[in-house]
């Protein structure tokens, strides 16, 4: 017998004076509350911290770009502290000052951390644009569709069925929500949620209110479609505008690279050679022996250091993010640290 039957019968119990609950009664239903309660509680921890990260961990690391450094920043420190001891350990402390393992190994760290966040971000990024430049088209047909006389519901049932690229999953699902009785005030703003885009939540609260109050919902998703346009056309112009200081910041980099190639295998070899014959022959007031490891190093660190910050700054100019900006430092880092190692 369930709860629900107990509670039924010891209310008809009352209601015909039948004898007190006995306390048999009373401590099992308080045993099965408290079970009730322990598994809501359970549920409600599965679904935020670290219950909801244990239950569905692959969704929680690539739902924001960031969420992916709970994975890839201690594998970077581990790469990094392990490949560190181990050099040591095996070459003894002064392979720091004669070799470049650890600055391989620090790269490498480095690369492990950013390159999954520039991914998901660049994924994330894709999906917005095209999330948001699909909008305009999906407003605007709407308010056609409700000026012919149809209603809302069935405007976007009709909808559903035209292809708006990324954005159609998203349409059908509104649909659905709205053929299962849900209110379209409501399952607009669900609708809203699931782009999970400023513009879509915008655009989306602009229509919710506007169908609220009554008003020509019409002449609101053409004001809804006319602003989502205009500010798609003002990223899409600011992007283009922007794309020239990116493009002079990877040629200042290249620029930067080449400079160093051309110092270390022409001039500091020279110096270096002349430096040791000057030594060997005894003369005196040349400067000494140069040591060119030394400034290898000194220069790789320099490139790797300017390849990865200078991308940062990229992003930030051109999108307005400087987390966008994390492929542009990948490329230049991974080039800088492929161009010391193997070709000067």
């Amino acid at each position: 017998m369930g709860i629900k039957d107990r509670l039924n019968r010891l209310i008809n119990r009352g209601s015909e004076a039948a004898p007190p609950i006995k306390p048999a009664d009373m401590s099992s239903l308080e045993e099965e509350f408290q079970q009730i309660t322990q598994k809501l509680d359970h549920e409600r921890q599965s679904r935020e911290g670290i219950g909801r990260f244990l239950k569905h961990p692959l969704r929680v690391l690539t739902e924001k770009p960031v969420n992916i450094l709970i994975v890839s920043l201690p594998l970077a420190l581990i790469v990094f502290i392990g490949g560190f001891m181990m050099t040591v350990q095996s070459y003894g402390v002064t392979v720091l000052f004669k070799s470049t393992v650890v600055d391989d190994f620090a790269v490498f760290a480095v690369l492990i951390c950013v390159v999954p966040v520039a991914l998901l971000d660049l994924k994330e990024q894709w999906r917005m644009t095209n999330l948001e430049n699909a909008l305009p088209n999906f407003f605007r047909d709407l308010a056609g569709m409700n000026d012919s006389g149809m209603t809302l519901p069935n405007a976007v049932h009709l909808v559903a069925g035209a292809e708006y690229g990324t954005l159609t999953p998203h349409i059908k699902k509104l649909d659905n929500e709205m053929s299962w009785g849900v209110g379209f005030v409501e399952a607009l703003y669900r609708f809203g949620t699931n782009l999970g885009t400023p513009l879509a939540d915008r655009s989306v609260d602009l229509i919710a209110k506007a169908s609220r109050a009554g008003g020509d919902v019409s002449e609101v998703l053409r004001a809804a479609a006319k602003d989502t346009y205009e500010v798609v056309n003002l990223q899409q112009e600011r992007s283009n505008n922007m794309l020239i200081y990116v493009v002079i910041v990877l040629i200042s980099f290249a620029v930067f690279l080449f400079v160093i190639a051309i110092l270390v295998s022409s001039f500091l070899t020279t110096m270096a050679t002349a430096g040791a014959t000057a030594v060997a022959s005894g003369a005196k007031g040349f400067g000494g022996i140069i040591d060119i490891f030394v400034y290898k190093r000194l220069f790789s660190h320099a490139a790797m250091l300017q390849g990865f910050f200078s991308g940062l700054v990229a992003g930030q100019m051109g999108e307005g993010r400087f987390i966008s900006g994390l492929k542009y430092s990948c490329i230049m880092l991974l080039l800088a640290w492929i161009t010391f190692r193997f070709f000067i």
